[in-house]
């Protein structure tokens, strides 16, 4: 693969693309888009999820960008430090692809195109200022993942079952929290605080769909592969507190929102949604063997 491409590419983070794919799915169940004789609007969610993908794939990207000093020292092997990529052309290709899934959200319905605004405005918010931020940082990214799963709610033009928006913001924080310390290590308050913000992910998912009267047994299997994948790696990182533990136990994070959302989604729609998420995590980690995910 020509190295410019590649590093390109490597800008995305390709791995996690798939789950930004998933939020929106999990967004669209929760909007009721799969329920039994509906009209599922195929090209409306098939856009909705190039949109997130766009958003996703453009924030990762400037945060590369706002964080090339930095990774001058820590990560020189990233496209922008290495020279792969010109610092400039990196920020366009960012900026370009932050429009580009605003302009496909619109596309789908205008409340749509306003929480894709809100989210492009969240994902600057973390690149530029919060991310530093000890709070501000995890709970600003938490913010955006939650914008996400709205972005797939929002395919009807309407808001419903926006308790759920709890649910990734927690668990996005929760990774957050983990990551600090991937470089150097010795972060175990921050596993302690991540695990028991996992605890509170497991509980308001049970909550939420036990007060919406759901069935067990389809979303309890899918939360049972959910805090398995999350909850290994985090007490291994504890048990040996180093930046390769640490990494792993971000990397099983970032991939198990694929498993939350095939629980969340499951419950608004049938196994069939809940295996079709579930097949973008093979997705993930083949991407994962490629390209970085952090």
């Amino acid at each position: 693969m020509n190295a410019t491409l590649k590093g390109y590419l490597q800008l995305c983070r390709p791995p996690n693309l798939p789950t930004a794919a998933a939020d929106i799915i999990a967004g669209s169940a929760l909007a009721g888009i799969f329920v039994e004789d509906g009209i599922i609007p195929i090209d409306a969610l098939l856009v909705l999820v190039l949109a997130s993908v766009l958003l996703y794939a453009g924030g990762v990207v400037l945060n590369d960008v706002f964080d090339a000093s930095l990774d001058a020292v820590e990560r020189p092997e990233r496209p922008i430090p290495s020279g792969v990529i010109p610092k400039k052309k990196a920020a366009f290709f960012g900026i370009v692809l932050l429009l580009s899934g605003i302009i496909c959200a619109i596309l789908v319905n205008h409340t749509s195109g306003t929480v894709a605004v809100g989210l492009a405005l969240s994902i600057l918010s973390y690149d530029a200022f919060s991310k530093n931020n000890a709070l501000l940082g995890p709970l600003n990214m938490g913010v955006c993942r939650g914008l996400n799963l709205l972005l797939g709610i929002s395919i009807v033009g309407a808001f419903v079952q926006l308790e759920y928006l709890i649910v990734p913001i927690v668990f996005i924080a929760a990774i957050t929290t983990v990551s600090r310390g991937e470089v150097h290590g010795n972060n175990k308050k921050n596993l302690v605080l991540a695990g028991f913000l996992y605890a509170l992910v497991l509980f308001f998912v049970m909550y939420f769909h036990t007060n919406h009267m759901k069935p067990f047994l389809p979303y309890l299997v899918f939360l049972a592969l959910f805090a398995a994948m999350v909850l290994a790696p985090l007490v291994k990182a504890y048990q040996k507190n180093t930046p390769e533990n640490i990494k792993k136990a971000v990397i099983s994070g970032v991939l198990g929102i694929v498993i939350l959302d095939a629980a969340i989604a499951v419950a608004y729609s049938n196994w069939m949604i809940g295996i079709l998420i579930l097949l973008l995590l093979p997705l993930s980690k083949l991407l994962a063997k490629l390209f970085a995910v952090t």
